[in-house]
């Protein structure tokens, strides 16, 4: 077996392909555990409440253990919609092993659901770590779980790779120091955009419509909202250096009912753009409020609540014309490590076997394509120095584009690109994303330019 194990274009639910049917018919997914299968079939099995599994190690007895948690239920549910596919892609490329060094190892990965909770998220974490045994740690979506995750990973000397959270909540909210390189990680690294990254898209999207400048901000109070309104690392400064005017009426509470007074605040203020990074559902409230009592500005550009189709859907009529970054798409020009795919091959595959493609589905792919190179770089799971060194040595092309630990901003953290997409009506979906901005990534083609919202 090659050092690199690929699979020719491993696709769920296509022909020739590991169909999920098939897979969790396999895996017996009727039954909860983590599964280790090898090429004789199903060799262990252990209680679990989540949609665990492996792939395995062709009679061999040694096992590598990924434990990996996001968010499969709760108010960020929409972030883990991708996992199953994703892991049963995973397990199915590996059900025969994975060889290293001469040795093939069984590869068994135990996911975990953290209910959108930052103490289940830890709680869980700690379980993998203690309980498992795990000999790295996979963790995405948002700093409400990569936070408490990593957090435990770092206390408990366990390797430990994160995504899908920007690096300032990741890396400051944790207690690290930009400026004191002193103060960085030594089990815990972390790939994905900055705050800077996605000021810089959301300006040049604002600078095609033709409005007065004023910005209402919906800035909730959890690690996101405190991150994105931070005046020293935040939109704050940048925006008001760019000519803009804030409307901050201060934070509220995740989980909020009414909105009556930021959207009488914000009318009163006179704004015409919107920003901000509210949980899916509470955008949902807060919009449908807005369109009930005359709020209606002309861009709306949202973090976090607007990345997935269900959400923008959601809103029915009213979900038109709203925008977002957009961090991954069948349009970005890259490729799978592990199964050559494209990212548009990726996409469609997905939306064969399951809807209607979503962004965090090349970033959970993308997780495992850095967690493998790892692991083969560092010749096994055994020497966790060795691992740790691995990462920081990580310079990977992937689905996402390239991860290169050495290129900073801050160590621990790795950057990739983001573009600007706006949700229009569409032709094979009722809502579907259309890049309107590449500044930072010309080789995304656009399909248009931002437009103001009807």
């Amino acid at each position: 077996m090659a050092d690199r194990i690929r699979m020719d274009r491993v696709r769920l639910g296509a022909a020739g392909g590991v169909s999920r049917r098939r897979f969790l018919g396999v895996a017996g997914a009727g039954a909860a555990g983590a599964v280790v299968l090898g090429s004789g079939g199903l060799l262990a099995a252990c209680a679990d409440d989540d949609d665990s599994g492996g792939g395995g190690g062709g009679g061999g007895s040694s096992t590598i253990t990924i434990g990996y948690v996001t968010p499969r239920t709760g108010a960020l549910a929409p972030f883990g919609e991708a996992d199953s596919f994703v892991l049963e892609q995973i397990r199915a490329l590996y059900q025969d092993g994975i060889e290293i060094g001469g040795t093939t190892y069984a590869l068994k990965i135990i996911d975990r659901d953290s209910q959108s909770d930052s103490a289940r998220a830890s709680e869980v974490a700690q379980t993998l770590i203690v309980d498992d045994g795990i000999d790295l740690m996979l963790v995405s979506s948002t700093p409400d779980t990569t936070n408490p995750v990593a957090d435990q990973c770092e206390t408990n000397q366990v390797p430990c790779i994160s995504s899908v959270a920007p690096w300032q909540p990741y890396y400051i909210g944790r207690g690290a120091d930009p400026s004191d390189p002193s103060t960085a990680f030594d089990w815990t690294y972390h790939f994905f955009w900055g705050l800077e990254d996605i000021i810089g898209v959301f300006l040049a999207m604002w600078g095609e419509v033709d409005t007065n400048q004023v910005v209402g901000a919906l800035w909730p109070n959890d690690p996101d909202g405190n991150a994105w309104g931070d005046p020293t690392n935040g939109f704050p400064t940048p925006l008001t250096e760019a000519g803009y005017t804030i409307v901050d009426p201060g934070r509220y509470t995740d989980g909020t009912s009414d909105f009556s007074a930021q959207i009488a605040t914000f009318k009163e203020e006179g704004v015409q753009i919107l920003t901000g990074v509210p949980i899916p559902p509470d955008f949902t409230t807060f919009w449908t409020q807005a369109a009930q009592q005359g709020f209606e500005p002309r861009v709306a550009s949202i973090g976090k609540a607007l990345l997935f189709p269900s959400a923008v859907e959601a809103l029915g009529d009213i979900g038109d014309g709203l925008s977002t970054e957009v961090w991954w798409s069948p349009e970005h020009p890259y490729s799978s490590s592990l199964t050559e795919q494209s990212a548009a091959e990726l996409a469609s595959d997905f939306e064969a076997e399951v809807g209607q493609w979503t962004q965090p589905l090349g970033f959970a792919h993308a997780l495992f394509e850095v967690a493998i190179d790892v692991l083969q770089r560092a010749g096994g799971p055994a020497d966790k120095d060795a691992v740790v060194a691995a990462i920081k040595e990580t310079n990977l092309d992937t689905v996402v584009g390239n991860v290169d630990f050495s290129s900073g901003p801050v160590p621990n953290v790795a950057k990739t690109k983001l573009v600007g997409g706006q949700w229009r009506t569409g032709t094979d979906h009722p809502y579907e994303l259309v890049i309107v901005s590449n500044t930072d990534l010309p080789e995304v083609p656009t399909g248009g330019t931002l437009e103001a919202i009807a």
